[in-house]
């Protein structure tokens, strides 16, 4: 069972049910690229400051369910800037930082980039949505994207389960 940290912040109760290690799979496709299946492990976690810190860590998955090899690393931070809003600020080592805004509803966040940065080498990449929800205490979460010349579509889903 899941218990809210003693010092979490009061401004981070309504993303409180996202803290804790998460583990899962899901499936990406886009156009241009393959399809496949991969794996995950969301930590977010804090320390006592008004944010919630974000690892994520993404892995090819073979037909068994064997990692072939890594995928997508994300680190950042999920803030409550104010009451029903929510801020994601991400780093990805192949170049691309991202600022997303949203909102909050009860276990549900929703939320577009608000931002984009490449570095000269990173891929073409130009915006984002992302929603993540809490469903019978598993974490449910969808991505769609503009990239590449392509407009807004779907790119990766996942499901996950709280570990710790």
């Amino acid at each position: 069972m899941f218990e809210i940290p003693e010092n979490l912040p009061p401004e981070l109760l309504p993303v409180a049910w996202m803290i804790g290690r998460w583990e899962g799979a899901g499936l990406f496709d886009y156009p241009g690229t393959r399809k496949g299946r991969f794996g995950q492990e969301l930590v977010l976690l804090n320390d006592g400051r008004p944010f919630l810190e974000w690892h994520s860590h993404t892995w090819e998955l073979d037909e068994e369910g064997n990692q072939i090899k890594p995928l997508a690393t994300e680190l950042g931070f999920l803030r409550v800037p104010s009451e029903g809003q929510v801020e994601l600020m991400l780093a990805h080592p192949t170049g691309i930082v991202e600022m997303y805004y949203g909102t909050i509803e009860p276990a549900r966040l929703t939320m577009a980039t608000d931002g984009v940065m490449r570095s000269p080498h990173a891929k073409d990449y130009t915006a984002a949505s992302r929603l993540y929800g809490l469903v019978n205490s598993e974490l449910f979460w969808v991505m769609d994207m503009a990239a590449m010349g392509h407009p807004m579509q779907s790119h990766v889903s996942a499901q996950l389960k709280r570990v710790s």
